[in-house]
């Protein structure tokens, strides 16, 4: 019996020297311990007990209250339930956190309950610090922040540009178009997930494919409702945060400062409410980050979409793009984040504009923080490398800067699994995207050239000179199935070997339906299709003369809406070739009769910095639009 006891002393003693040990068990109140009379030995080392286990409690709380937050330590978040906590959610284990390096990260603490506002919700003071110097630097100036401090992602209120968010301040606009691209993503393709989805409902978030391969999505972008644009920001912003979070976490970011009066309030008070709970806060310091943000951690994709939902007017309130980046930061970690980039060292928000930086884009398009747009990684030598996109997307990205030579694009985000891609300027991040999945479908004919001119060289004894003996030229036309009138084939044949040059002529000239490349369409392999871009900066709409609704001569401040006729020729036709296939740009795709055909003249081409980004995808493509040029700045 005795040493039973010592047993327990000892395990209390070995509790009493943990960082975060479980709650220390104890037997009655010490109170009523006193009373009972010291009679024999049994009784004063049950005493001595209960005084031992009362001082080791009061030293696991000591420690907890003043352990410190360091790098080498890892301060793991509780999973929260938008009300409480399940017995099946519980503390996020170190192979939750993002794999791409063996760092150690401090996670935010999370809050254990309900409630907008509680202590242990708060990002810790070095966190908070770490945070606000990675977002913004040392230096930076009262107008960046102002930028950033209020921006919210909200619907345009204009009819035409209704499923677009609308941004009022420059800086935040690569935030805003990666969500923007991903809103996209659901509305047009996936509108049928956006209806009532029943309290934790499985959700799915990320990649999804088609039974079919071909989808044209509608062109009525007034046709969502507000409840379906809300729920496609929900799911977007989730999958966002899912994918920083390697799709095991995602950590939301909220404010301490409102309180239970917004989730009580009628929907159509909320942003009144919220708006006159953020008279006067203003984010200067990791100080001030750390009294105002609220971090709660999910590994439930579910319940943090029915947390994302309930937080949305948050969202959409002035704060709303700064909580977001946050959120995307701390679902990545933030020394993850700084493994990402090649340089950690400059702030992610850059000077003296405060627009975000590629890493910002990148985090939020690919869920790694990495500084270059290139496929995989370049190796400089002597262990140095620049890091690039390491996977396919679901969403893409084009820039000017490709055009002017700057950087190059790799293949991961040029070619997205859907056809939505943000553009990125010297100044601005905007959205382009087409309703019809077919857009990066490789070219018939190309793909058709390719493998006639593969079966060539492969019978190339020249070594390149381009042309082939009689018998290795049979074998071609066996393994291409070519089926050349007699008069063509002695003519290629009458010099007892074949030219490319010559045969890839005849192969112009003979029909399709005899495996040549003669269409009888006239477009001869050019792609027509449309393109979308759309630009969320409220700027004033001169096109049509529209006016502000006090009837003045302001004109109306709104984003733009764009629609793009894209034709794309073959990489074989010459640039004259353009010019020679009618195709009108107000046909919107559909077929006409032929006498309309023959009376269609060729719209001339036009010129913007969108048609140089345009054909960083698809080279030598000629544009046209309606009205003003697409801006991308």
């Amino acid at each position: 019996m005795a040493d039973q006891e010592d047993e327990d002393l000892k395990m209390a003693l070995r509790m009493s020297m943990q960082n975060t040990p479980p709650e220390p068990k104890r037997s009655k109140q010490r109170e009523a311990a006193a009373a009972a009379p010291l009679a024999s030995p049994e009784d004063c080392r049950r005493l001595q007990r209960e005084l031992m286990a009362a001082a080791a409690e009061k030293r696991m709380k000591e420690a907890k209250d003043s352990s410190p937050t360091s790098n080498s330590s890892v301060s793991l978040p509780k999973i929260v339930k938008s009300g409480e906590i399940t017995s099946k959610e519980r503390v996020l284990d170190l192979k939750n956190a993002p794999s791409s390096s063996n760092l150690s990260v401090p996670l935010p603490k999370v809050a254990k309950s309900r409630g907008f506002a509680p202590k242990e919700a708060n990002l810790g003071i070095e966190e908070a610090n770490q945070l606000f110097s990675m977002m913004f630097g040392s230096e930076v100036s009262k107008d960046i922040l102002a930028q950033w401090s209020n921006q919210g992602i909200r619907f345009s209120s204009d009819s035409e540009t209704s499923m677009g968010l609308v941004q009022h301040e420059g800086g935040p606009c690569g935030v805003l178009a990666a969500i923007q691209a991903f809103v996209l993503k659901y509305l047009l393709f996936f509108p049928d997930e956006l209806g009532k989805v029943a309290p934790n409902a499985p959700q799915t978030l990320g990649s999804k494919n088609f039974p079919k391969k071909r989808y044209v999505a509608t062109s009525n972008f007034a046709s969502p409702t507000e409840d379906a644009k809300s729920r496609a920001l929900v799911k977007s912003m989730g999958e966002i945060l899912f994918s920083c979070g390697s799709n095991k976490r995602a950590v939301i970011a909220t404010l301490t400062t409102i309180g239970h009066d917004i989730e009580g309030s009628e929907d159509s008070h909320k942003d009144e409410v919220l708006a006159k709970a953020l008279e006067g806060l203003s984010i200067e310091s990791g100080s001030d980050m750390q009294k105002v943000i609220r971090v709660d951690a999910y590994t439930s994709q579910a319940t943090a979409l029915q947390k994302l939902e309930e937080a949305l007017p948050v969202f959409r309130s002035r704060m709303g793009a700064m909580l977001f980046l946050i959120s995307a930061l701390l679902s990545r970690g933030l020394d993850y984040v700084q493994a990402d980039r090649d340089d950690p060292t400059p702030s992610l928000v850059t000077a003296p504009f405060g627009h975000a930086s590629q890493e910002i884009v990148n985090l939020l398009l690919c869920g790694q923080a990495v500084p270059n747009v290139f496929d995989g990684r370049m190796d400089l030598g002597g262990g140095m490398c620049l890091k690039g996109i390491s996977t396919s997307v679901e969403v893409g990205f084009l820039t000017l800067l490709e055009s002017l030579n700057f950087c190059k694009v790799g293949q991961h985000l040029k070619c997205p699994k859907w056809p939505i891609w943000v553009v990125g300027s010297e100044s601005h991040y905007t959205v382009l995207f087409a309703l019809d999945t077919s857009v990066q479908d490789e070219n018939e004919l190309e793909e058709r050239e390719s493998h006639i001119r593969k079966a060539f060289d492969a019978q190339d004894k020249s070594g390149g000179g381009g042309f082939i003996s009689v018998e290795g030229f049979q074998q071609v036309i066996r393994d291409t199935n070519i089926r050349l009138p007699r008069e063509k084939l002695d003519h290629l044949c009458g010099s007892g070997f074949i030219v490319w040059s010559e045969f890839w002529q005849v192969i112009l000239d003979l029909d399709k339906s005899l495996g040549g490349l003669k269409d009888s369409t006239g477009l001869m392999g050019k792609k027509v299709f449309d393109l979308y871009h759309f630009n969320g900066i409220a700027k004033s709409d001169l096109n049509g003369g529209q006016v502000s609704s006090s009837g003045g001569d302001t004109p109306l401040q709104r984003p733009r809406l764009t629609k793009l006729r894209v034709s794309v020729p073959p990489k074989w036709t010459p640039e004259e070739f353009m010019a020679d296939v009618a195709v009108s740009s107000t046909s919107g795709g559909n077929e006409s009769s032929g006498k309309e055909t023959e009376a269609a003249k060729p719209e001339p081409p036009q010129h913007a910095p969108l048609v140089d980004c345009i054909r960083t995808r698809w080279a030598r493509a000629v544009c046209n639009w309606i009205g003003d040029p697409p801006s991308i700045v």
